[in-house]
């Protein structure tokens, strides 16, 4: 590939792994394939079943920005523009956190290009409640916004836990500031305020009825960014959907094995 451009102009940076039926990974808010963050995780039970592409959303990583702040309408239908441009008609799709969100929009702008649908970590907005305000947490000054960054991740990483486990602390401070820095970037700054803004108004739900893809949603009991109050709120409105909570929070995938292997299952057409 690497690079695609879709139907709307926009050009996406992408990379795909594995052989089989289509399975298209939509990333968390503020992260690129430079890293492989969020994909890895996946490698491993999904690559030998499926041929699975992500890219980097507008403005982060090798994508370039569009002239105009994107809506979360128009990362929807970047989905649709990248499935048009590799020649894909359908295909599964796991949306993960923010991806989640526009996951959520394009099962409702494009219902038809989607067979499978896994919402991870994320939420409707509205009456079933938002993901943590992240815009918020940036405005925090040092000390306090990365400890309420680590908590939020995982609700169990409070203040007194801190203090109780200063090395595992050191940890996840470390690779926080690694992820700060790296966000510190012009462009990737930009991307990334650009993203925060269509979050603040993504709200489908009233619509998640009109979803008709069958559909996994996975949540981290410990999840203090999209809390499972909001995962419940996902499932009583779409469909047929099924909620499944497993141990660990934000970052469920990396922390507890059996959430990767229910998503496998699940596009696998299993229970």
């Amino acid at each position: 590939m690497p690079f695609v451009r879709t139907p709307q102009g926009i050009t996406l940076y992408c990379e795909a792994v594995g052989n089989g039926p289509p399975l298209l990974f939509l990333p968390g808010s503020d992260t690129d394939l430079r890293g492989h963050p969020e994909v890895t995780p996946f490698v491993d039970p999904l690559a030998g079943m499926f041929s699975m592409l992500a890219y980097d959303q507008r403005g982060l990583g090798s994508s370039p920005g569009g002239a105009t702040d994107p809506t979360m309408a128009d990362f929807a239908d970047d989905v649709a523009g990248v499935l048009d441009t590799v020649g894909w008609e359908r295909a599964d799709v796991v949306g993960y956190s923010f991806g989640g969100m526009v996951a959520q929009e394009a099962a409702l702008r494009h219902s038809g290009r989607i067979r499978r649908l896994v919402l991870l970590c994320t939420s409707s907005g509205g009456a079933g409640g938002a993901s943590y305000p992240l815009h918020e947490l940036h405005a925090l000054p040092d000390g306090e916004r990365q400890q309420r960054f680590i908590e939020c991740w995982d609700l169990r990483r409070d203040r007194a836990w801190r203090d109780a486990h200063p090395d595992e602390y050191r940890i996840a401070l470390d690779e926080l500031e690694r992820v700060e820095a790296a966000a510190a970037e012009p462009r990737r700054a930009k991307g990334m305020a650009q993203q925060l803004a269509a979050r603040r108004t993504h709200d489908t739900y009233d619509r998640l009825p009109d979803i008709t893809a069958p559909t996994l949603i996975v949540g981290g009991t410990y999840d203090g960014v999209a809390p499972t109050g909001n995962q419940a709120a996902l499932e009583s409105q779409i469909p047929g959907a099924r909620l499944e909570l497993f141990d660990g929070g934000h970052r469920v995938l990396w922390e507890d094995p059996a959430a990767r292997r229910a998503i496998a299952a699940f596009l696998a057409g299993g229970a």
